[in-house]
């Protein structure tokens, strides 16, 4: 008999299947780097993906092709949330057009570097805006979707290690990756009855557009500030959350699995590394 903590386990058929119909996961940001490989491990495991895109549509129809790739169905929107409403419009009209939503991964963020006393408040709400109030808004669409298919989801929030350390000289990214961490537990709690899983994903230095790497340099380059010695590949963190996605984690919530290459058991002067 289910109760308030129960969350049903799922067998493999029907991790992919609801009631007959195709299991949908959205990943904002998908036209590179982290966001890519999440859409495709995701199609790995089954599911049809929603691509959304800011400024690279060349980037997000490539995912696309990756995804068909993989013998599932993608759809490509772009999604600009620095106007969360206006970008909550358009992943409702996305998640319209799919047909059900199953999955969300809360991918999309920008920074700014500028220590406490430079950052100016316009900079400060640009951080705020993209990376808490977007996925917010993002996150209450889809579970607001998911509640009524009365299937459950889950909700992965790509967050940072400075979700629990922080970036020197980056303010403003440091406060948006704790608070987005705060807010996944609270909606952890709250949608649990709903049988809806939400965890936070917080990488290290990773090879990402954004770091001026790509995967294969994951894997050659040297970073001594790192423990282990080396950035992350994308693919790293995107296995996390396609287990995270799967019948095998349907005993977790509200959590936030680090992936760093060991930085948070040294914590040495990060030289502003992200995601």
């Amino acid at each position: 008999m289910d109760n308030f903590y129960t969350v049903r386990t799922l067998t493999t058929q029907e991790n992919v299947m609801t009631l007959g119909k195709q299991k949908v996961a959205v990943v904002t940001a998908s036209d590179s780097g982290i966001g890519r490989s999440c859409a495709v491990m995701l199609a790995e495991a089954g599911y049809t993906v929603g691509i959304t895109w800011r400024s690279d549509e060349e980037g997000a129809q490539e995912t696309a092709r990756m995804v068909e790739s993989k013998g599932q169905q993608a759809q490509v929107r772009q999604l600009d949330l620095a106007d969360p409403q206006a970008g909550g419009q358009q992943l409702a009209q996305l998640i319209n057009s799919l047909g059900r939503i199953d999955v969300l991964v809360n991918n999309a963020g920008v920074m700014t570097k500028a220590d406490f006393l430079d950052v100016s408040f316009e900079e400060w709400r640009k951080v705020f805006t993209v990376d808490v109030d977007g996925a917010f808004v993002c996150g209450q669409i889809a579970a607001r979707h998911m509640v009524d298919q009365g299937d459950g989801g889950r909700i992965i929030n790509i967050t940072s290690v400075h979700e629990h350390t922080p970036l020197p000289d980056a303010a403003a990214y440091t406060a948006a990756k704790h608070a987005l961490g705060g807010l996944t537990k609270s909606m952890a709690l709250s949608l649990l009855p709903h049988h809806i899983l939400v965890n936070a994903v917080a990488p290290g230095a990773i090879a990402t557009p954004m770091n001026d790497m790509s995967n294969s340099e994951a894997h050659s380059r040297r970073m001594p500030e790192i423990p282990i010695g080396r950035p992350g590949d994308t693919r790293e963190i995107a296995s996390l959350v396609a287990w995270l996605c799967s019948e095998w984690a349907t005993y977790t919530t509200g959590q936030s699995f680090v992936v760093d290459g060991g930085f948070m058991l040294a914590n040495p002067q990060f030289k502003g590394y992200h995601h």
